[in-house]
C-alpha cells in the first residue's frame, strides 16, 4: 500500500462515525493518482464538511503526501446511489 492511501485511510478512519465502512481504491494512470473514497452514505456529510471544506482540506493534505513522492494526487468521492422509495 502506498503512503497516500495509507494517509487517506488513516485520517478518514478518525473522521467518520462507521470506519469499517471506508473504503480507499487507488489506480495509477498517465495523469497521476486517483484515490477513489467509499463511505457510509451517514457519514458523507461529515466528510464533505460545510461549503466542502473538509473535503478540501483532505484533497490538499493529500496532494501534499504525493509532491512527496512527486506524484500529482487526486480524490474522488463516491456518492451513494438514492435508493427508489
Amino acid at each position: 500500500m502506498e503512503k497516500d492511501q495509507k494517509f487517506l485511510e488513516t485520517l478518514l478512519d478518525m473522521l467518520v462515525s462507521n470506519p469499517k465502512k471506508v473504503k480507499v481504491k487507488r489506480t495509477v494512470n498517465e495523469r497521476g493518482v486517483l484515490l477513489t473514497i467509499d463511505v457510509d452514505p451517514e457519514d458523507l456529510g461529515t466528510l464533505i464538511g460545510k461549503q466542502g471544506r473538509n473535503i478540501d482540506s483532505i484533497r490538499q493534505l493529500v496532494r501534499i503526501i504525493g509532491m512527496k513522492e512527486k506524484a500529482f494526487v487526486s480524490i474522488k468521492l463516491n456518492q451513494p446511489e438514492k435508493k427508489e422509495e
